[in-house]
């Protein structure tokens, strides 16, 4: 159930009460925009967020109906680097298991972490995203307010690159084991590649999922600090179609 919902200069929010509803109904919202723009396009490109925090969101995508995926490319939003754990940790692999692998789509185009030479990758990766820019971006927001891997130390509103090396910081790296990727933070990589604010902020849809209580502060500085790469969530504020969705538990210092 919906307990309320505001727009914070153009941010569109939305509250409900429980985890569940808040992914079931930004699901149905992304399906039901994939559907309006394939009605206008022939193909049409996405980016996705790997976390749990996403679990809820994605699969009431995929149940959804009337969606033509063979019309879809996708990519993913950021990987660690030289993973020294096995690959089942990479972002890559969870958004293979949870959801590429579900659907039928028209291509999936990974970022490598392990590639021998990570500039040419960042170059690559790229050109991808230039030739198919993006339509929708499905996403998170982390403890420290990060979107993608751009936390604090290296977010860059006016950042000139696509996709970057960056290195992750503390709250973040702690993060991934507060998820239970990771056992511990000896195990969490130190660096990883991401698509830059820009990158994310160039799409024309922003569908942004951030359930439970670990979220609390990175939404209320979200919501209510001044727009700046502090936090480097209130860049969504920003966006003329962003969307973010919380549950009770996220949600609790902005009700």
């Amino acid at each position: 159930m919906l307990g309320r919902e505001f727009a914070v200069d153009k941010l569109n929010v939305k509250i409900f009460e429980t985890r569940e509803e808040m992914g079931k109904t930004a699901g149905e919202e992304i399906a039901e925009r994939i559907r309006e723009l394939l009605d206008q396009k022939d193909e049409i490109n996405m980016i996705f967020a790997a976390a749990p925090s996403q679990n809820e969101t994605l699969a009431t995508l995929i149940a959804a109906e009337g969606i033509d995926w063979s019309r879809i490319n996708a990519f993913h939003m950021d990987e660690y680097i030289k993973l020294a754990v096995p690959d089942r940790q990479s972002f890559g692999m969870f958004l293979k298991e949870n959801l590429f692998d579900k659907v039928n789509f028209k291509s999936v185009s990974y970022i490598n972490g392990k590639a021998g030479n990570l500039d040419e990758e960042c170059v690559r990766y790229g050109r991808l995203l230039k030739q198919y820019p993006a339509d929708i971006v499905c996403m998170g927001i982390g403890e420290n307010g990060h979107i993608a891997f751009n936390d604090p130390p290296v977010a860059d509103f006016n950042d000139k690159k696509l996709i970057k090396i960056v290195k992750l910081d503390e709250i973040c790296r702690n993060q991934q084991v507060n998820d239970g990727c990771f056992k511990t933070i000896s195990d969490v990589p130190t660096h990883a590649l991401t698509l830059t604010i820009p990158s994310l902020m160039k799409c024309r849809y922003i569908f942004c999922s951030v359930p439970a209580a670990t979220k609390a502060d990175a939404i209320k500085r979200t919501v209510y600090d001044e727009i700046s790469e502090k936090c480097p969530a209130t860049i969504l504020r920003t966006h003329k179609n962003a969307v973010l969705y919380c549950d009770a538990d996220s949600g609790k210092y902005i009700i």
